[in-house]
């Protein structure tokens, strides 16, 4: 017969597993520090306007190399690869949501690692739809007229984008690919990149959870997205 536990046990059994997931993410997070080097990348040419996303005229844009996305004394880039097609009228809403948050706390990333979102739509459609959303925090760029996306599977052979984020390092050799992380872990199997959100783990702390909840605007984003 089955033992019937009081709050006070719950809670103690509770508290037990969450100390051992967050040891169990600490072991994770020290094996993937523990990855060597990737390989070297080409010197990628990507295209950014300026930080006022008012500016959003054929003569507010630049040319911006990979080696240039690295500020003195930041030997790390942190890359999101935000899927917007080159066809599309907006972003992923899923992706936005992810942004939405990392706009929030960008000037923290800023203090250590360096941060970019680059997406292959082109930037005046990438700035306006980032001015529309109120991402002013984040360096934004276009991978439109590079293979980019391609190389680190970012972009499906049939131009579909993906989700994810990739880690790129400087080192005196050149730059370096370290790692990548897509929404999808294994086929079938999502929720990759949920930690960069704090979305779902607040829906996780209620009674309700998470339930089926997506971001508003994701059914009809699929339906609409070109094949």
């Amino acid at each position: 017969m089955a033992t019937t536990l009081n709050r006070s046990e719950q809670l103690r059994q509770l508290l037990a597993e969450e100390i051992e997931l967050r040891d169990h993410i600490e072991r994770v997070a020290k094996k993937r520090r523990e990855l060597a080097m990737g390989p070297l990348v080409q010197d990628y040419v990507f295209v950014e306007g300026p930080k006022d996303l008012s500016r959003n005229e054929p003569n507010d844009f630049k040319q911006t190399k990979l080696t240039e996305l690295f500020e003195n004394g930041k030997d790390e880039l942190f890359v999101y690869h935000l899927m917007f097609g080159p066809d599309w009228e907006e972003a992923c809403p899923m992706c936005s949501m992810w942004i939405d948050g990392l706009n929030g706390i960008a000037r923290h990333i800023g203090e250590t690692k360096n941060f970019a979102v680059i997406g292959k739509a082109d930037i005046a459609k990438l700035r306006a739809y980032a001015k529309k959303r109120g991402w002013t925090n984040v360096r934004l760029l276009s991978s439109h007229d590079s293979t980019f996306n391609r190389d680190f599977e970012a972009e499906e052979p049939d131009g579909m984008q993906n989700p994810g984020v990739s880690v790129f390092v400087r080192t005196k050799d050149g730059i370096h690919h370290y790692y990548s992380k897509w929404a999808p872990l294994a086929e079938g199997v999502n929720r990759g990149i949920d930690l960069l959100s704090p979305v779902w783990n607040v829906f996780d702390l209620t009674p309700s959870g998470r339930g089926e909840w997506l971001p508003s605007g994701w059914w009809g984003f699929m339906e609409d997205t070109p094949d």
